[in-house]
């Protein structure tokens, strides 16, 4: 129902940005970007950077920006946007969270479609105007995710050689971690401030809030999708291709060991969605015929 409703948003607002969008901004923004989550701080805005950049980076956005003026109040705009967030418990301000002493990082890719309203009409054919403004959009991110796989295996002997499992607990499980990557949705808003100067040039400063429909933004949770299992060949089940493993109790304790790694593994409130949030300045530039504005 969601990704329904955000669709339509998405189709209204192509529609208005056809309406006389005869006037046209390119530009840059550039600022930082960071998370609101269940690991680290948990101020919405301008959260402190961590001085240990190899490990960390820098909490950076940088984006392309493209603006269609189709009033003197209105605009539609199109963001394409890089975000590097970074995330530790050793910040934040709760004692429980400083004492677990969980981190991370997340390379987190997004494409905008946002309605912009100024208050004054900065979009006139003028020297210069200040206005503040208003945003709202939807959004979609391309982020990093943890997932896992268990790797279930028969007990050894010195020389490697699989031994058979005495009881449906006699084997080996071990978890090795990967990053993957997964699209989510956002709902970007905020306000700004845009100056316009020497006719074609514009620059905005502005705070943009990013509730999103993921959790995952701090690798805090492992949905059962990102778990999987692989099993050793090397006993097979009598009559058959397939590890013993994989079937009778034997898969059945396998796939109990995936609900407690994941039980053990996860973090936080999952009800809860993930925020990213960003300060940045832009600088655009207008070209194209003046728009014909009717009263």
């Amino acid at each position: 129902m969601n990704k329904k409703l955000l669709l339509s948003l998405f189709a209204v607002l192509v529609t208005m940005a056809g309406l006389k969008a005869q006037r046209h901004e390119v530009g840059v923004r550039f600022g930082t970007s960071n998370l609101v989550g269940d690991i680290g701080r948990t101020n919405y805005i301008l959260q402190k950077p961590f001085g240990d950049t190899k490990n960390f980076g820098l909490p950076v956005y940088a984006g392309l920006q493209y603006r269609m003026n189709f009033n003197p109040h209105q605009t539609v705009r199109f963001d394409l946007g890089y975000n590097h967030i970074q995330f530790a418990d050793a910040g934040a301000k709760e004692e429980y969270r400083r004492n677990r002493k969980l981190f991370g990082t997340n390379n987190v890719y997004e494409a905008d479609a946002i309605f912009e309203y100024n208050f004054y009409p900065v979009n006139n054919e003028q020297n210069g105007m200040l206005s503040p403004y208003i945003f709202g959009g939807v959004g979609a991110l391309l982020h990093d995710v943890t997932q896992a796989t268990l790797n279930h295996d028969f007990r050894r002997d010195a020389s490697g050689v699989a031994q058979a499992p005495l009881n449906e607990l006699d084997f080996v499980s071990t978890t090795q971690y990967e990053t993957g990557k997964k699209v989510s949705m956002s709902i970007p808003f905020g306000a700004g401030l845009k100056y316009k100067f020497n006719h074609n040039w514009a620059i905005s400063g502005e705070v943009m809030f990013r509730p999103t429909f993921t959790d995952q933004l701090d690798h805090s949770i492992l949905y059962r999708k990102d778990v999987k299992s692989t099993y050793n060949q090397d006993i097979l089940q009598p009559g058959s291709n397939t590890s013993l493993l994989q079937t009778g109790v034997y898969y059945l304790v396998s796939q109990d060991r995936e609900e407690e790694l994941r039980y053990t593994r996860n973090v936080g409130d999952y009800k809860t969605k993930d925020w990213m949030n960003s300060v940045t300045l832009g600088l655009t530039y207008s070209f194209g015929r003046p728009p014909c504005y009717c009263d």
